[in-house]
């Protein structure tokens, strides 16, 4: 491996109930430790989350409540992974915004901390998205195999747009074609999200932050035990809306949810978004 370590690292990936750090749970971890020596060690446990892994997400990753009702909870693990983890850098794909804050926040909920401060953290994701470009010269080359002649002209940009969006189609045959579908890749439901720019969103019946560090604490908590991110929200450029709900948390008024009307036939199980 073309990799220079001066100390060990560790690639590490999870699997979960779901992607919120402050509700969801692993089910499953996987650890490789490469040492400056060259030397390797594997570390792989699944866990038992204590709750249901929602069917859709079992669709993903396999995982099913019956393959970890035996297992170990983090808490029987965590002094065992943790040494292995010990004070190593850290890298994986996407490990900054998902895996760590997962994983911080499970060491957290046993009174332990993790990562240690001195643990660099490796993003192989950053490193992809920050050399394979993603404008729409970069997707016109990709999609539809020509240059962008006339780029940042407002109609060959639409044009070019329009070709894009046809050579999605021609790539991926599962692909719906119906405008509302499309429109939903990668994002929450409409009754999940409280503001403008989905900053913040409903969770079980409370306003929970929808980004960053804090993503999954509720402005309940926020207020009540970090108030200034609260106020550091309202110093930054964050819509009115969104400044509006926080501005009401600080002064202890929370949103209510409207009641949502019953439907006939089974309950849909909430799912990660």
């Amino acid at each position: 491996m073309h990799l220079k370590l001066k100390n060990p690292i560790v690639f590490l990936d999870l699997e979960t109930t779901g992607v919120n750090p402050r509700q969801d749970r692993i089910v499953e971890i996987a650890a490789v430790k490469l040492r400056p020596d060259g030397g390797r060690e594997t570390w792989k446990k699944r866990i038992n989350p204590q709750r249901p892994i929602p069917a859709a997400v079992t669709a993903i990753h396999g995982i099913t409540d019956a393959d970890v009702a035996t297992a170990p909870t983090f808490g029987e693990i965590a002094f065992d992974l943790q040494r292995f983890l010990g004070s190593a850098d850290l890298a994986g794909f996407g490990i900054i915004r998902f895996d760590v804050p997962m994983l911080a926040e499970e060491f957290r909920r046993v009174n332990l901390s993790y990562p240690p401060p001195e643990a660099k953290l490796l993003d192989v994701q950053r490193i992809y998205h920050m050399r394979e470009p993603r404008t729409l010269s970069a997707a016109l080359k990709f999609y539809c195999g020509r240059e962008h002649v006339g780029a940042h002209g407002a109609e060959a940009d639409v044009l070019a747009t329009i070709d894009v969006l046809e050579g999605q189609f021609a790539r991926y045959p599962d692909l719906h074609h119906d405008v509302e579908s499309l429109a939903a890749i990668g994002q929450p439901p409409k009754d999940e999200v409280i503001d403008s720019g989905g900053r913040l969103r409903w969770c079980s019946g409370e306003v929970v932050v929808n980004f960053g560090q804090k993503n999954g604490m509720t402005l309940r908590e926020l207020a009540q035990n970090e108030s200034n991110y609260l106020r550091w929200m309202l110093n930054k450029d964050f819509p009115a809306d969104v400044k509006k709900i926080v501005k009401d948390a600080l002064e202890g008024k929370f949103p209510q949810r409207a009641a949502v009307p019953a439907v006939s036939g089974e309950a849909q199980e909430e799912l990660p978004l």
